[in-house]
């Protein structure tokens, strides 16, 4: 591969209060450092980085409606790994053509951080998923 993943860029973690959530992270030390809005089943979720140092949990809600996808899964709750790269784009098309199994079409536009971030999943062996995420 000609891409080099720098670090884990943060681990996404579905949540049943984001305010619970926020205020559990937030006695250990974590604090906020984005918060924003998503599109869900036509509905708004709600998303909050917190950070401390250099590890960043993201923590998200999904509308009322859609809860219980969250609180009925049996296998916890991280749903991925998100890796940084410098250049979303060109992982995407390496990723690709080497045959990896990519869960969108495109990488996918979030408006999160300060000029919005870049991302797209593979699915590993087992099912996991590892996101290559491009904050912008």
């Amino acid at each position: 591969m000609n891409f080099k993943i720098s670090k884990i860029q943060h681990v996404g973690i579905p949540v049943t209060e984001l305010k619970t959530s926020v205020e559990f992270y937030s006695k250990l030390g974590f604090t906020e450092a984005m918060r924003a809005q998503f599109d869900h089943n036509d509905e708004k979720g709600n998303v909050v980085m917190m950070q401390s140092g250099e590890v960043i949990m993201e923590l998200y809600e999904f509308p009322a409606k859609d809860l219980e996808e969250i609180r009925s899964r049996s296998h916890g709750h991280i749903d991925h790994i998100a890796f940084d790269v410098e250049d979303v784009e060109a992982v995407f098309k390496e990723l690709q053509a080497a045959g990896y199994e990519i869960q969108e079409d495109a990488p996918v536009f979030l408006n999160f951080w300060d000029k919005g971030c870049k991302y797209f999943n593979i699915v590993g062996p087992d099912g996991e998923q590892l996101e290559f995420n491009e904050i912008l």
